[in-house]
């Protein structure tokens, strides 16, 4: 059952990881808005909640691995490979590029779930598609808590998000005045490892 909007942005407020003010995305684009969803999973209920309604979208999708990029979809998409009782991994960046590294693999043929925290352009989630391809892999689907792109990220998998929300953003050579008047802010993981 896909939970009521109001009540999963209850949660973010309630965690205070519903943030207002000039963020700097991992896509590069500016928001006066960022959903920093660990602040939220840090809360094994939350956490157990918001990955729950992901798994049962999937639950019979004949998953068998759950892929991550990291850093910020590594405890989400954990908690839904533990509930749907599958291989879990990530992938991360190195130099730029997303990688899997610590002996991790995607084996031919597998069925393979995606699962992010928030998505706003979908290019880490992407790239993970484009590692699942590489493999000869088949991509079942991609799951986020949250979709910012309103509406406008598509996948060639299924895709689920537990809540769609729209939130301006713009490109870097766009930003209104009024957002440029706000000390900007880069929350995003992306810059973690280059």
């Amino acid at each position: 059952m896909k939970l009521p909007k109001e009540q999963i942005l209850e949660i973010f407020r309630a965690t205070n990881a519903l943030l207002e003010g000039h963020f700097v995305l991992t896509s590069g684009l500016h928001s006066p808005q960022y959903f920093q969803c660990a602040k939220v999973l840090q809360y094994p209920k939350y956490l157990h909640l918001l990955a729950g309604d992901i798994a049962a979208h999937y639950e019979y999708s004949e998953v068998e691995l759950v892929i991550s990029p990291a850093v910020g979809g590594i405890v989400v998409g954990t908690e839904v490979g533990r509930m749907l009782g599958v291989r879990t991994i990530f992938a991360e960046r190195e130099q730029g590029t997303m990688k899997l590294r610590r002996g991790f693999d995607i084996r031919k043929g597998e069925r393979v779930l995606v699962v992010e925290d928030v998505i706003t352009t979908g290019g880490s989630v992407e790239e993970i598609l484009g590692l699942v391809r590489a493999a000869e892999a088949r991509p079942v689907g991609v799951g986020c808590i949250v979709d910012r792109s309103g509406g406008a990220a598509s996948f060639d998998a299924k895709f689920y998000s537990v809540m769609e929300m729209e939130v301006k953003t713009f490109p870097a050579d766009a930003v209104p005045d009024w957002l440029a008047a706000v000390p900007v802010s880069k929350p995003g993981s992306r810059s973690l490892q280059q």
